[in-house]
């Protein structure tokens, strides 16, 4: 693990991005600039540095993770690497978990239908949706 100074931290969206919670740098710093990453409770911008021991509130999706830095890297590894870089809360996990299944009974409850919708029933749904 190539490791970073603790004390001088590093920068939140290389440390997203390092941790594997964004695909890209680039979607980690839009993140952080639309308001979806936290830093100990307030919103920062994605060159703050973040340093171990800091609290992180990401929301990703429908998903919103807890999270707590327990170390710094400056180079992305592999998955089961990354996750040693940071603890999540149980309290977050439970949520995402209660969250995950509750989406997956909604899933069930929706009835699915029985066949592609055919030309003049495409033509009836763009009708309906107003567009044409």
């Amino acid at each position: 693990m190539t490791t970073v100074n603790e004390s001088a931290g590093m920068r939140l969206d290389k440390w997203l991005w390092a941790a594997r919670f964004f695909k890209t740098r680039s979607l980690a710093s839009q993140a952080v600039g639309g308001g979806k990453v936290h830093l100990n409770g307030a919103r920062v911008k994605p060159s703050h540095a973040v340093r171990p021991g800091d609290e992180l509130t990401v929301q990703r999706g429908h998903e919103r993770y807890i999270v707590t830095v327990s170390g710094l890297d400056a180079q992305r590894r592999q998955a089961v690497e990354a996750q040693k870089l940071y603890t999540e809360t149980a309290a977050s996990r439970a949520a995402r978990d209660a969250l995950r299944e509750d989406r997956r009974l909604q899933r069930q409850a929706e009835p699915a239908p029985q066949r592609r919708p055919d030309k003049r029933q495409r033509r009836q749904l763009r009708e309906f949706r107003g567009r044409d």
